[in-house]
This record gives C-alpha cells, structure tokens and sequence, in this order.
C-alpha cells in the first residue's frame, strides 16, 4: 500500500483546506517545487497534486506550479483540478505527469473519460468525493444524487486504472477516514482503491492496512503530514515493513 503525499495549489501555494472550503485554506508553502522535493526525500513515491483553483475554474490555474513540481523530482506524479477536455491532458502528459484525475467530468460527460481512458491508456483515474454516500462536484460545491458505488462500477467499465475515494466530511478535519465506505467499495471492484480524507495519526494507517485485502492499495495524505501529527517517512517505512511481512 503506497502513501500518498499531497500538495493542494492555491494561488501558486501549497494549502490545505477543511472541508473542500476555498476561504477556509492553510498555507504550508510558497514553493510547491520544494515541497515535492521534500516528500520525495522521505520516501515518497507517487505524489498527489490538485490544482484547487483549476477544479473550481474547469481549466488549470496553476499549470507553472505543476511544472516546478515535475522539475523537482523524480517520483511518479497524479494531477487532478479542473481537467475537462483532452486538450488539458495533452498538455499535462507532454510535461511528464504520469496519472491524471478526472472529477467533475466523471459525471457531466461520462463519455469524455471513455474517450480519455482510449487516448491515454494507463492514465486515467477519477476521483471520486462523497458526502453521505453521494457523489460531490465541482469543488464539492455541488452534492448530486448519484451514489458513489454506482458512478465507480460505471467508471472501471470505461476503462480508469483507480478510483481515488475522498469523504468531504473527513477531508482536512483529521478525524480519521471513513474505512468502512472505503472498504465496500474496494469490494465492489476490481481496480484498486485509494483512500482519501481524514488521516491523522499511524492508527489510522493501520486500519487502512488492515482492508488492503478488498483493494485499498493507496491512501492520501495532507494535512497529517502538514501538522506534524503523522511522520511521513515513519508510516512508509511501516507500510513497507507489512507488505514484506505479509510476502513471505
């Protein structure tokens, strides 16, 4: 299972937010390239990056960030925010990001994420963020009715590698995550899952760890490693250290 660091833009800034709430950002950086540096220092190695002010826009808004983070390291990087059309992923690809994050588009156009998974094999994800069990978008601004389960089994059959699943309620509230919905709808698939929102300390790792079997191969964490309250490289040495235990 990997563990996910994760730098929010806003404003060309590395924040963090409760709840999804634009005026209600954090600032943990002003050099997104050397926070990225940073995180892969302790291990990382995959990065989550969300272009905030890009998912409530519908284009990217923080393209030069993104592209200072890509120059500084060499770990894989996903980016999500605003992504709407296969121009913006052309562009995204041709600067080296290896994963995309489709949200808001997941719903409104799902045959623009068929298309995209054809164009870009191997590529595509879609995020998927929930409050209640129902599917959010736009920045979360917007709570639809449709149920997260159902959009995810729509998504695997158009062909995305992952479903990022964030509870809203959770996210930046350092609460811990909502293993429960994460694990049935792990169990509901056959592509991985990656856990998002809510992760504060080494036990809620552990309680990931302990539903890695339904599909939970990631979890995503920022305001945890942000604060201090989990140890970014302490929590990949201990994942590793399971995933060795449990291959022998």
């Amino acid at each position: 299972m990997l563990i996910i660091p994760a730098i929010d833009l806003k404003e060309g800034k590395c924040v963090r937010l409760q709840q999804g709430l634009m005026d209600k950002a954090t600032v943990y950086g002003e050099d997104p390239g050397a926070m990225a540096k940073h995180w892969e220092s302790q291990g990382a190695e995959l990065l989550h990056v969300v272009d905030l002010n890009g998912a409530f826009a519908g284009m990217p808004k923080n393209l030069d960030a993104i592209k200072s983070i890509r120059s500084n390291v060499k770990m894989s990087i996903e980016v999500g925010g605003g992504i709407r059309d296969l121009a913006t992923i052309e562009t995204l690809v041709s600067i080296g990001i290896n994963r995309i994050i489709l949200g808001t588009a997941a719903i409104e156009n799902p045959a623009f994420v068929a298309e995209a998974c054809k164009k870009f094999p191997g590529k595509i994800i879609v995020g998927i963020d929930a409050k209640e069990g129902m599917v959010a978008i736009k920045g979360w601004a917007e709570v639809t009715k449709v149920k997260a389960v159902a959009l995810a089994l729509q998504m695997q059959d158009h062909g995305v590698i992952a479903i990022i699943y964030t509870d809203i309620k959770r996210d930046g509230m350092l609460s811990g995550p909502n293993i429960e919905a994460t694990r049935d709808l792990a169990k509901a698939l056959h592509i991985p899952v990656i856990a998002s929102g809510g992760v504060h300390t080494m036990k809620d790792i552990e309680n990931l760890l302990a539903v890695r079997h339904a599909g939970v191969t990631g979890v995503i964490t920022g305001k945890a490693i942000y604060s201090g309250s989990l140890d970014l490289k302490e929590a990949i040495t201990f994942v590793k250290m399971n995933d060795n235990r449990c291959a022998r």
